[in-house]
């Protein structure tokens, strides 16, 4: 959106309030009530303006739901059947279109093409090779959209590929399955499409692609070779795919290897140089930027980086990777282009002009003046569209931040000023914005920094061990071997999102909210006792998001209403802004929980999200330590812990699905991030009685690397995702660690309409009990119900409930 960067009085009078963040300083900063600032479909320069500034910028990705979530809503209106393709294909182009027209008005020289995506970038490689496991039933050609979803979302025959957390973000990629009869082949043209499509539009771009080794340490081994198969054997058959680009009049093209951020053996370096020397050849004439991000690159890595054959620019993250600052200043290769990510891809913070502009002449003078181009640290996917939809933030938040559509314009300015060009009046608001930040009386809560303060010294355990707990515990629930559960939601039908919609617009009064979240939680509890489910959930109909509910009644927090950020597919997710100290005015949930038990005699749980995952899955602020945040939300979850056992409720799940998120991506971090985070959640819980059962759940990421700690977390019962992951989970108990606590590994998947027969469940659930006790075994879904539909819910909770009955017969008649 916003305009190009330019002088002034070079502008005819009026045009300059227009253009929003480039020129008027207030429009940019949100302070400008009356101030009409370009949507991404607006025209931003008027025709008879024409200010050429040579400026060298790079955007390495960008959002691609749209600002309103229009590739959302499509998505989801193709899969039910209720638009055609060319419908999907329609929005899809728009938004392309609209995306690469902001970047070039905004004056971004290296603009992005080919990081739209469907469902998955890491997919949509996929597609590109033509690696489609062979139960996809994909026979050869250009693949269209049936196969793409079935592999994303699966199908009524065969289960979805493998989603996990990309690196430490809330994003999720779908995994590649490679064996070594895996035939690649050029079966998606998407790539040279969209790079076609662009310059049609007059738009000159850079393709980008997941890079080679990336892809492949990304991807796992399909069933059957796991341990004996070399993923980099396949790099031949990949490099042979990706040259067509140039034959399409490219001349630069952007590889991604963020695996180069993580700690890699000698022998997956090694490979970067062999497959770069090949590229070299069969890329030769086009210009090569290897695009780096997410943490600090290792020393070794950055030599081997920094030396490979062919590649013409190197990208790296600048705001996470501060030590590899050091590394350019003390060697750069000369005559390559340095792409410097300075402006925060991951958070919503406005750029520190000031400081950014001296490190980039600091790197000018060691790369030189003509081979710097000022970039975002990661792809823009990990933010907030578009400040210019709020609606919701109050004018002093708003001048603190900068979402998407801003940071292609802080880029751009950036640039500017490195050009000698530098807009006075934008970087003095961008001052004053930064100084009003830090003084605000609006961030400091001396009362919660004390609290916080207080808990060093005690690491905050409760006082019995675990089994006592599960003792005093079952003698108060009475519950069944094998107990059946669900993770919290239920779905949320179009009726129910209306009537919470309205009640937030004061449509609907508060008794007749009350009334209708009522009736809904009585029937989420009537089926669940139709089911026979064991240990029951509200089903969380008041609740909007899982972090976002609870941040709406802490202080501290503010919140968009445009906010969105893509999770998974068409799944996005709408993070708070953590802006300030962190308490709980009141109960959150103790009013929703009690009402919910008053209707069952049975266990009813208190679902709370844990104070990590809250953290994680938040635009945090920038200005102190995360972990000195995630102590005052624990401190927070901890008084509405105790309210909850107060008001009755014996079981309290509090959920951590993405601690494991967190982790740092390099090795010598992980201690650290571990001990702060395993000891937020034991704050929450440290002062109930033994008898109170206190629950977690976590999902879709890599967990045996972390078994211990999540041990360490010393929660009664975990449920844990495990079916989606081919049960990689339960390998950690094969190979001999002991878990003493209550564990429920996911028996179905909860992303995928499939319905999952009695049967598999029941198979699943023996090879479950091959490796652990009886006696600690739950039966649940891998995760929460709410993006599914009743007439796949319940027929698949009925399949999971009999399959526990089953195998308990089973047992029973065993003895």
């Amino acid at each position: 959106m916003d305009g190009v960067l330019r002088f002034s009085h070079s502008l005819r009078p009026g045009f300059q309030k227009r253009c929003g963040t480039g020129l008027d300083v207030d429009t940019l900063r949100g302070h400008t009530k009356n101030a009409v600032v370009p949507t991404l479909s607006s025209p931003i320069l008027p025709p008879r303006v024409k200010v050429k500034i040579e400026m060298a910028s790079h955007i390495v990705g960008y959002p691609r739901m749209g600002p309103k979530r229009e590739l959302k809503f499509a998505l989801e209106s193709f899969w039910d059947g209720k638009s055609t393709a060319e419908d999907l294909q329609k929005v899809s182009a728009d938004l392309r279109s609209a995306i690469w027209k902001q970047m070039s008005e905004a004056g971004t020289k290296y603009i992005p093409s080919n990081t739209f995506a469907h469902y998955d970038q890491v997919l949509d490689t996929t597609a590109m090779l033509g690696a489609v496991p062979p139960r996809y039933g994909y026979t050869g050609g250009e693949i269209g959209l049936d196969v793409y979803f079935s592999m994303a979302r699966g199908n009524a025959s065969v289960p979805a590929m493998e989603m996990t957390k990309w690196f430490d973000t809330n994003y999720h990629y779908i995994v590649p399955e490679l064996g070594p009869e895996v035939n690649f082949s050029y079966a998606s043209h998407k790539a040279v499409n969209e790079y076609k499509e662009a310059k049609a539009l007059g738009v000159e771009t850079v393709p980008v692609l997941v890079g080679p080794v990336s892809y492949l340490l990304l991807s796992k081994a399909a069933k059957g070779v796991e341990k004996s198969f070399d993923l980099l054997s396949l790099l031949p058959k990949v490099l042979a795919v990706i040259t067509e680009l140039k034959a399409a009049g490219a001349t630069w093209i952007q590889l991604d290897e963020p695996v180069l951020v993580m700690d890699l053996e000698g022998h997956k370096l090694e490979a970067f140089t062999g497959a770069y020397a090949e590229l070299e050849s069969t890329l030769s004439g086009l210009n090569v930027l290897v695009e780096t991000y997410f943490a600090d690159i290792p020393a070794e890595a950055y030599k081997t980086l920094t030396s490979l054959k062919g590649v013409t620019a190197f990208g790296f993250d600048l705001v996470r990777g501060t030590k590899t600052l050091d590394l350019v200043k003390a060697s750069f290769p000369a005559g390559k282009y340095l792409f410097a990510g300075v402006v925060d891809g991951r958070n919503i913070w406005a750029n520190d002009f000031a400081a950014s502009l001296t490190t980039l002449q600091e790197l000018e003078g060691v790369v030189g003046k003509d081979k710097l181009v000022v970039s975002t640290s990661c792809s823009l996917l990990h933010t907030a569209v578009d400040l210019v939809n709020e609606t919701k933030l109050d004018d002093e938040i708003k001048s603190w931040l900068a979402f998407a559509a801003q940071k292609v314009v802080e880029v751009n300015a950036l640039a500017k000023a490195l050009a000698g060009q530098k807009d006075e009046a934008l970087f003095s608001a961008n001052a004053a914005a930064l100084a009003s930040r830090r003084s605000s009386p609006r961030v400091t809560n001396e009362g919660v920094q004390k609290a916080a303060a207080a808990l060093k010294g005690s690491d905050h355990r409760r006082a019995t061990n675990v089994s006592a707990r599960l003792d005093a515990q079952q003698k108060k629930l009475n519950l069944p071997i094998l107990p059946t559960t669900t993770i919290g939601s239920f779905p949320q039908t179009v009726e129910l999102r209306r009537v919470r919609r309205e009640y937030k617009a004061k449509k609907v009064s508060e008794e007749d909210y009350v009334k209708a979240m009522k009736e809904e939680i009585k029937k989420v509890v009537d089926l669940q006792e139709e089911l026979d489910i064991d240990v029951l959930v509200h089903g969380e109909p008041e609740r909007n998001d899982m972090v976002e509910y609870f941040g709406e009644q802490l202080s501290g927090f503010a919140f968009t209403a445009n906010g969105w950020v893509q999770s998974y597919g068409s799944r996005c997710v709408k993070p708070p802004v953590i802006y300030g100290d962190v308490s709980r005015p009141k109960a959150m949930t103790v009013f929703w929980s009690a009402m919910a038990q008053s209707m069952t005699s049975r266990p009813m749980k208190g679902m709370l999200t844990g104070p990590v995952t809250i953290l994680n899955w938040s635009f945090v602020r920038n200005d102190q330590p995360r972990h000195e945040t995630c102590y005052q939300i624990a401190l927070a979850i901890k008084d509405e812990v105790e309210d909850l056992e107060k008001g009755g409720i014996g079981v309290i799940q509090i959920d951590e699905a993405a601690l494991r998120e967190g982790l740092p991506l390099r090795k010598s971090e992980h201690a650290f991030y571990l001990d702060w985070a395993v000891h937020s959640f034991r704050i929450t819980n440290c002062g109930v009685q033994d008898t109170t059962q206190i629950h977690t759940h976590m999902c879709y990421s890599h967990f045996n690397d972390i078994i211990h700690s999540i041990i360490d977390m010393d929660a009664d019962v975990i449920t844990i995702e495990n079916s989606r992951s081919d049960e990689k989970l339960l390998s950690v108990f094969r190979e001999g660690v002991k878990y003493g606590a209550g564990i429920g590994p996911g028996v179905y998947d909860i992303h995928s309409p499939r319905i999952p027969s009695t049967e598999e469940i029941a198979e699943r659930v023996n090879k479950m009990l091959a490796v652990l006790e009886q006696n600690i075994l739950w039966v649940n879904p891998d995760c929460g119900l709410k993006t599914r539909k009743y007439t796949e819910v319940k027929p698949a909770l009925k399949n999971m409930v009999d399959a526990a009955k089953l195998i308990r017969s089973q047992l029973a008649s065993a003895k």
